[in-house]
């Protein structure tokens, strides 16, 4: 994913004031406007500026986005892991100020997709905050108890926006998905008088596993497999996130890549996703000549056989 480097976009400095980003914002939306500019790239680039202008125009965003930018300097390649979690915002998620839906990939991570607000009651209900927490895949399949930290924007002693630090003890139920958002209810903004808190939404994103790869409750993983294993099939034991393992029916004559489905075995859930196994043939390096002598007797056993009799060619 791209960073986006919002203050080169409005050309200002990273120290600039809330003025000189209004002045560069006001200067470039006219510039380019679409009803003024009919220019091949205009709506592109008034896109931008309006993007950057409503994450620094915002003390809150822009907090939040310096100090992801601390981390991850524009030109610095992959994002680090969880780069867009932690951070904790007012509102459900994203107010666009009216700049449209279409926004990049690096805005709705950080930030969330536009929704429209909840009604509000007197006395008027505070307002709901929105967070993305990473947890591991494996407190999916039998939940957990976790202490998470958010960054919260606040107002020092000076006035000015501050990321402070606040913990809570979060319980993530068993078969919670990528992308569902757990409730903490009173735990958002204050109440005004007399009215109640607002509510903590918390996004659920699995952090990165070097073995596993999740799509829904679907759950993909490569399995390790001998050449007579492959050849003559076998029962091996495969290993699921939580630590646990299922035996897997490998059937005979199967072939590198080849998938094969444990139903259920995926992310728990009223209706538990799948976990596909696809298999992947290690061939031992012959070692001393009585090894060497048995794969050559078995090319002499197998000389018909032509692994590239599918490819054609001449």
């Amino acid at each position: 994913m791209e960073f986006k480097d919002y203050y080169q976009t409005l050309g200002v400095a990273r120290d600039a004031s809330a003025d000189d980003i209004k002045h560069a914002y006001r200067r470039l939306a006219r510039k380019y406007h679409p009803d003024l500019n009919k220019g091949a790239e205009a709506e592109a680039r008034f896109k931008e500026v309006g993007e950057a202008y409503e994450v620094l125009k915002d003390p809150e965003k822009r907090a939040a986005y310096d100090d992801v930018g601390k981390r991850w300097q524009p030109g610095g390649g992959q994002p680090p892991p969880g780069w867009d979690s932690g951070y904790e915002f007012r509102g459900g998620d994203a107010d666009f100020g009216g700049f449209g839906a279409e926004h990049s990939d690096f805005f709705e991570a950080l930030f969330g997709r536009a929704r429209a607000q909840a009604q509000r009651r007197a006395p008027p209900r505070a307002q709901d905050h929105h967070a993305k927490v990473m947890i591991d895949l494996a407190d999916a399949y039998r939940g957990a108890s976790r202490s998470i930290r958010l960054q919260v924007p606040a107002l020092d002693a000076h006035g000015r926006v501050v990321l402070s630090e606040r913990t809570l003890d979060v319980a993530i139920p068993v078969g919670v998905r990528e992308g569902q958002h757990l409730r903490l209810a009173g735990q958002g903004a204050l109440g005004l008088d007399g009215g109640p808190a607002g509510d903590l939404y918390l996004e659920i994103v699995f952090r990165p596993h070097a073995r596993y790869r999740v799509d829904g409750r679907d759950v993909f993983v490569e399995l390790p497999v001998a050449p007579w294993e492959a050849a003559l099939g076998a029962g091996i034991d495969v290993p699921l996130p939580d630590g646990s393992a299922v035996q897997l029916s490998v059937p005979a004559g199967s072939g590198a890549g080849r998938k094969l489905r444990l139903k259920g075995k995926g992310i728990p859930g009223k209706t538990p996703g799948d976990l596909y196994v696809q298999l992947q043939v290690v061939v031992p390096a012959p070692g001393d000549e009585p090894q060497r002598q048995a794969w050559r007797d078995l090319a002499r056993m197998h000389r018909d056989f032509d692994p590239r009799a599918d490819q054609g060619g001449t």
